[in-house]
């Protein structure tokens, strides 16, 4: 078995022989995730009809997964340098592919919950250790290449998820329902085991990197103390305590930064905050990724509660949504994001606002009548605006970053995103539900989609701290 030193080979003018099976295997690692991360969306509604819950569930399948994925990325990017890249992947494949399974057996919201938790942490395992491995086998000049692969694999796998699911719910196939959203996770965890074993290299840092177990347990307080009173403080009718969970997530985090910049091994590179662009990036992603997930979860319970959708038809009504990313990452991976770089993300992510204005017009006009066509307009254009700003995103945000902070900067970057999934399904869920309480379906649905369109357009503002330019041209320089 061969071993890396992290960074070296990409000094090198020739990669590692098997590196686009190991492009395809960390891809094949992302599908597993994106399409988890969104395909109970649809299901929700079947899910909870067979095993009981409410509203809070349906948020709760998507939280669960999310923010036990995002406080496990933190902590096991920098595992990932301690023991290996290829063992960490290797158990956290293997981890993803047996939670999916017992996903699949669950008899109750509870334990369904409780193995979306699993799932989230083994995917933790799985999927920061992808971009070191892409960084160590791919020399410079097919590195960009590489990473822009990303971008079209991630927006179409996140927004095909719901689609799918609504697929096998309908097609109810072997009589398992909603359970084949979990069980199709198997062939292709079974692909990324195997595949790793044979062609994936061993990958070390230079150095070690230990664990602080305080900032470790100081990040997952203040994780819980935020989420769970913003996922279930609405069906609680927010008690006080709830208010006083989120202050106190405040003082949490609070400590946290404390920690961070006092302890010898920080759970997070501190060197990483010094990049501006950097950190801008991470609120762009948070901010635009919690915006897609958000509407496309309250989306989905507005088609099927409110408009009388089945599963299938819920799917289906986001398929020009689908076909939107297919016709923006190519647009923006191979036309624009060369010639504009960071004018690339910026034209989608307007692109993506205005697709959730017409959507709101879309629903005032044709209110509880409307049909799926009546959607493929809005839907189409907000898809092209996801795929124009997935093509170069990550490689844009990664472009200041040294050679040795990438691995640190990916793991925390994909956490990132994950919170971004968690902070959308929760504010934007409750946000749909609350008004629900006091207004019409229409009027809580166009009220939610402009707050969807807002977050884009702040993400836009934002986007102007990041580099002008993507990885693979900062890294000539």
């Amino acid at each position: 078995m061969s071993t890396l030193t992290a960074g070296a080979p990409s000094r090198g003018l020739v990669g590692h022989p098997y590196r686009w099976w190991v492009l395809a295997l960390v891809l094949a690692a992302e599908v597993m995730d994106l399409l988890d991360a969104t395909i109970v969306t649809i299901a929700g509604p079947a899910i909870t009809g067979d095993l009981g819950g409410s509203s809070a569930t349906l948020q709760w399948l998507l939280a669960a997964y999310t923010l036990a994925m995002a406080v496990g990325l933190i902590v096991s990017g920098r595992l990932g340098d301690r023991v290996g890249r290829k063992r960490m992947f290797l158990i956290g494949a293997a981890g993803f592919t047996l939670a999916s399974l017992m996903c699949g057996l669950a008899w109750d919201p509870e334990m369904l919950i409780g193995c979306r938790v699993l799932q989230g942490l083994f995917g933790a395992v799985m999927l920061p250790q992808g971009i070191a491995l892409i960084k160590a086998v791919f020399p410079p000049d097919e590195i960009g290449k590489a990473f822009a692969a990303f971008g079209p694999v991630m927006g179409l796998s996140a927004v095909l998820g719901p689609v799918l699911s609504g697929v096998l719910v309908d097609a109810d196939l072997f009589g398992l329902g909603w359970r084949m959203i979990f069980l199709i996770n198997l062939p292709v965890g079974l692909f990324a085991i195997l595949g790793a074993r044979r062609f994936m290299p061993e990958v070390r840092a230079g150095s070690g990197a230990r664990l602080d177990p305080l900032g470790t347990l100081l990040l997952i307080t203040g994780c819980l103390l935020l989420f769970y009173p913003l996922v279930q403080g609405r069906e609680l009718g927010w008690p006080a305590w709830t208010f006083a969970m989120m202050a106190g997530a405040v003082v949490v985090f609070g400590a946290f930064g404390l920690s961070e910049r006092r302890g010898k091994e920080p759970v997070i590179a501190p060197g990483l905050f010094r990049h501006r662009g950097y950190v801008g990036g991470l609120f762009v992603i948070m901010t635009f990724v919690g915006a897609m997930i958000g509407f496309m979860l309250v989306f989905n319970a507005f088609t099927q509660y409110g408009l009388g959708y089945d599963a299938l038809h819920a799917g289906l009504a986001l398929v020009p949504w689908s076909l939107g990313i297919a016709v923006g990452a190519p647009l923006g991976g191979a036309l624009l994001a060369p010639r504009l770089g960071r004018g690339c993300l910026q034209i989608g992510m307007l692109v993506a606002a205005g697709g959730m204005l017409l959507m709101w017009w879309t629903i005032g006009a044709q209110g509880a009548s409307a049909t799926v066509w009546d959607f493929v307009p809005a839907t189409f254009v907000a898809g092209v605006g996801c795929g124009l700003v997935f093509a170069p995103l990550f490689d844009i945000v990664l472009a200041d970053l040294a050679d040795d902070e990438v691995g640190s900067g990916s793991g925390l970057l994909t956490a990132v995103q994950q919170f971004g999934n968690a902070a959308g399904a929760a504010a934007v869920g409750t946000l749909f539900f609350e008004l629900l309480n006091n207004h019409a379906l229409i009027d809580s649905m166009q009220v939610t989609t402009l707050v969807a369109a807002g977050m884009f357009g702040l993400s836009l503002l934002v986007s102007y701290g990041l580099p002008r330019r993507a990885r693979e041209e900062a890294s000539a320089h």
